[in-house]
């Protein structure tokens, strides 16, 4: 119903538009007369052309306005839908799409793709269709009461200026694409340094980033010159054009006047007219400059949507079912970021229902990797992984996900209060439930001694909190969402060790409470001494298992890991005693 008001608004509106200079003719030519011989005034012999003259200047008006707030609802509706689709679209892709894409880039060309959607529509619906029936209304016109040199110029016109626009914007696109590519990167360089302003300060590089930034905007300004320049171009062009074809159209019909075939009327008539086609002709250059532009950001836009999803579904999974209590299983599995580096060779293991298991072992051997394909993040190369018996590729993603709660390394935070970040792991929780969580955590007395509360703003990342209040706050969110099997991944490793023997102390609590599925990945040995089975990785396989006890007798590589570290923290014991206070 919405579209077709517009609809009927829009091409109302050319058809008053149209009628203007009838009456304005009409008028023109009631005025060429004596009124001293005649007698009478302006309104005794033209006033009901003046009245309709107005009248339907009123309406045009009026119809472009009820257009615009009518198709308002129409447009907003189908850009919401768009950019809610493409947001769906990003947040499904994989990990490795999201950790080589730039954000500030991709933020601005969904921005740009919106808008052009926005202009699109308005465009084909109020401009375009409208603007070509009022185009065809005037050439016909003019053709109908003035004869065959008007419809020869007017054909002309149209012909000239319509492959003149197209060629000439064909031509500045490449402008275009130039400057689109040098605002991307502005945005980009402008979000890393922000995100990352801690590092520049640290590294005093504030001269470097403005640099990088300033560079970027010296691309973006060139590119915008060449833009500027070509489009005067191009409205010069077009002006030329157009005059041309105004001043050989009143050369003809001041000719009708003087040879007695038109009336002064026909002569403004035919001014009007041509004016009445100049503004269209304009407006169909202009829309189709913002077309193209409009077209090409919609394209970057769309060609995110055409990004596949790396980690699908397969058709009707099923739920996760725990019926083992969370058994978790990797056969066989291969896999590497990139092919020829795989991380995992052939990695066998398992982790038993309700029992806390550490995997450990040097740096790159694969330990966090195993999380990101437990999670799903990337699915194997080769092998297959199972909980309690399901390969994990045949049960739904929502379910899979829903059933494994992480503490990461760096807790990822939401620039909001605390209350909100906590609560994001289950965001149908009461108040309630979220200081119930905080409390099993101990940070609700951390919280509680802020001036806000609750209702403390952690900053952009978490930036204006301790690293342990952080890691409080994840386990918080854990708490919270209450999944069967939990994994942390070097949750304490960025603590003092104070902070990390308190933090440990309340999550075996927790572990305590409930019979659950835990893996610790950890690289320094003393906080996994209690796990019921430690897992050593080396080289992406399994090179040997145990308690620790096993493990520092079997003399292997956890041993020499473990007496590496201890050599470490005995040297960095003895340099503080004999450093003098």
């Amino acid at each position: 119903m919405e579209r077709h008001h517009s609809w009927f608004s829009a091409h109302a509106r050319q058809v008053l538009n149209v009628q203007v200079p009838f009456y304005f003719k009409t008028i023109v030519d009631s005025m060429n007369v004596d009124f001293t011989a005649i007698g009478g005034t302006a309104w005794t012999i033209g006033g009901a052309m003046i009245i309709a003259y107005g009248a339907t200047r009123v309406g045009a008006a009026v119809f472009q306005e009820l257009r615009n707030a009518v198709f308002a609802s129409v447009a907003q509706k189908a850009i919401r839908r768009v950019a809610c689709n493409v947001f769906d679209h990003l947040l499904r892709l994989d990990l490795n799409f999201h950790l080589s894409r730039q954000t500030g880039g991709l933020t601005r060309a969904i921005d740009r793709g919106t808008k052009g959607i926005s202009f699109l529509l308005t465009s084909m619906v109020f401009h375009i269709l409208p603007t070509a029936l009022e185009i065809t209304m005037v050439c016909g016109i003019l053709t109908y009461q003035y004869g065959a040199k008007f419809a020869a110029i007017t054909a002309g016109t149209m012909a000239a200026y319509t492959a003149f626009t197209i060629f000439t914007t064909s031509w500045r696109t490449k402008f275009r694409k130039s400057a689109n590519a040098a605002d991307n990167q502005g945005a980009t360089v402008a979000v890393d340094s922000l995100i990352n302003f801690e590092a520049v300060k640290y590294f005093n590089n504030e001269k470097y980033e403005v640099g990088r930034y300033d560079a970027a905007l010296k691309s973006y300004e060139s590119a915008s010159i060449k833009v500027t320049t070509s489009l005067a171009f191009l409205n010069s062009g077009q002006n030329l054009i157009f005059s041309s074809a105004l001043g050989a159209m009143m050369y003809l019909a001041a000719d009708g006047v003087a040879a007695g075939t038109l009336t002064v009327g026909d002569l403004v008539m035919v001014n009007q007219l041509v004016f009445q086609l100049s503004v269209p002709l304009n407006f169909l250059g202009s829309v189709y400059r913002e077309l193209r532009q409009s077209l090409l950001d919609m394209q970057t836009l769309f060609d995110l949507q055409k990004v596949n999803v790396a980690v699908k579904e397969r058709g009707n999974p099923k739920p996760l079912q725990l019926t083992r209590g969370g058994e978790i299983r990797f056969e066989n599995v291969t896999f590497g970021y990139h092919p020829e580096r795989p991380i995992l060779r052939n990695l066998s293991l398992t982790i038993p229902a309700g029992r806390k298991v550490a995997i450990v072992g040097p740096s790159g051997c694969g330990k966090s990797t195993i999380l990101r394909l437990l999670f799903r993040f990337y699915d194997v190369q080769a092998g297959r992984i199972l909980i309690d018996d399901q390969d994990i590729r045949d049960v739904s993603l929502e379910s899979l996900r829903k059933s494994i709660g992480v503490v990461p390394q760096d807790t990822p935070l939401f620039n909001n209060t605390i209350e909100h970040n906590i609560r994001y792991g289950n965001i149908e929780a009461t108040r309630e439930q979220v200081k119930k969580a905080a409390e099993r955590a101990k940070v609700d007395e951390i919280i509680e001694s802020l001036p806000a509360g609750y209702d403390t703003m952690v900053g952009e990342r978490g930036m204006m909190i301790s690293g342990g209040e952080k890691q409080r706050l994840a386990v918080s969110r854990l708490i919270l969402k209450d999944p069967p099997l939990l994994f942390f991944d070097e949750a304490t490793s960025a603590l003092d060790t104070y902070t990390e023997q308190s933090l440990l102390q309340n999550i075996n609590s927790i572990l305590k409470e409930k019979a659950r599925t835990s893996v610790f990945v950890a690289h320094r040995l003393r906080t996994i001494l209690d796990s019921d089975e430690i897992i050593v990785l080396r080289d992406g396989s399994v090179t040997e298992a145990g308690t620790h006890a096993q493990l520092i007798e079997g003399g292997g590589v956890y041993s020499e890991l473990w007496t590496a570290q201890e050599a470490s923290l005995d040297e960095a014991d003895n340099t503080a005693r004999e450093v003098p206070t």
